[in-house]
């Protein structure tokens, strides 16, 4: 029996992981579509393309398929299916609606909850102990289709955004292989999503890791393990300088008369806005290997 043809949008990781389980599983993949690495990224995860290209796959890597050139292409290609496992852009409903099987995305949230860019940065961001992996049928509104399954992940008290990446990436895999045989069957499952449930977050600028130390050192422990490397990473400014924090871990039953106030140069602790925070590692903005050396009363987060 022949299998149905496929087309795979996909990138980072996830979207390696996913790919080489439909390759595991000797699925029939016509295309892989995915984007060319940006030269401004921390490239941490594997090569999509390079997956791709070792089976020899056709890859393609337009800036985007939102066109009726690239819609009249895929077209062509007849697709039964269409996948994307963490595909950057919106998939226009014209192509979605090509395959008569379906198209499907594997999302990085438990759906409804944390739609939109980022979410695992995010749910870590806002202190959430659970995140997982939500593969759902594809519609014009983003991650808002029919939920096929998930898997929840859990984030433990000092996991950072790579940490709880790499649980949600082997949860996608085990999701996607317990529902291949369903989707390419035509029975994939459909929940619908409780839209009174839903909340929708946007992308992650490197601006957005700015400390603000009037928040809890909780917060901000938050923030720096949500960001820190190979994400942008939090920091602060010190004398017009910026200074990455890398790591650091809340003190209990220490705090300061102001928020960013030094309250010791050695250990390094910062004052929050309740509580205060033992730097561990940081570094100047361009200026890795200078000493960082802050005096006891020094304001940070000016």
């Amino acid at each position: 029996m022949t299998k149905p043809a496929i087309v795979v949008f996909a990138y980072h990781e996830v979207g390696y992981e996913c790919l080489d389980a439909l390759i595991e599983n000797d699925e029939y993949i016509l295309a892989v579509v995915t984007h060319r690495d940006d030269r401004d990224e921390e490239i941490w995860f594997r090569s999509v393309a390079q997956l791709a290209r070792k089976y020899d796959i056709p890859v393609y890597t337009p800036e985007t398929v939102n066109t009726p050139e690239w819609a009249d292409r895929i077209r062509g290609w007849n697709p039964e299916i269409i996948f994307s496992f963490y595909y950057r852009n919106m998939i226009s409903e014209d192509i979605l609606n090509i395959p008569r099987l379906g198209a499907y995305n594997m999302h990085g949230s438990l759906l409804p909850k944390y739609r939109g860019r980022s979410p695992i940065n995010w749910a870590i961001v806002n202190g959430e102990k659970e995140t997982g992996v939500t593969l759902h049928h594809m519609v014009k509104k983003a991650d808002a289709g029919d939920i096929v399954d998930q898997e929840k992940v859990a984030i433990g008290p000092d996991d950072t955004a790579v940490d709880v990446f790499k649980k949600c990436t082997a949860a996608a895999r085990a999701v996607l292989e317990r529902q291949i045989e369903a989707i390419t069957s035509g029975t994939a499952a459909r929940t619908p999503q409780d839209e009174s449930q839903a909340t929708t977050f946007g992308g992650r600028k490197p601006e957005d890791g700015k400390i603000d130390w009037t928040q809890s050192a909780g917060s901000i422990y938050n923030l720096i393990r949500a960001v820190t490397f190979p994400y942008p990473g939090a920091f602060t400014t010190v004398d017009d300088k910026k200074l990455f924090i890398l790591w650091a871990k809340p003190v209990t039953g220490k705090s300061g008369p102001a928020a960013g106030q030094v309250l010791s140069s050695d250990p390094l602790i910062i004052a929050a806005g309740t509580g205060s925070l033992e730097i561990l590692n940081a570094e100047w903005d361009g200026d890795e290997d200078e000493d960082v050396q802050l005096k006891t009363g020094q304001i940070a987060g000016t």
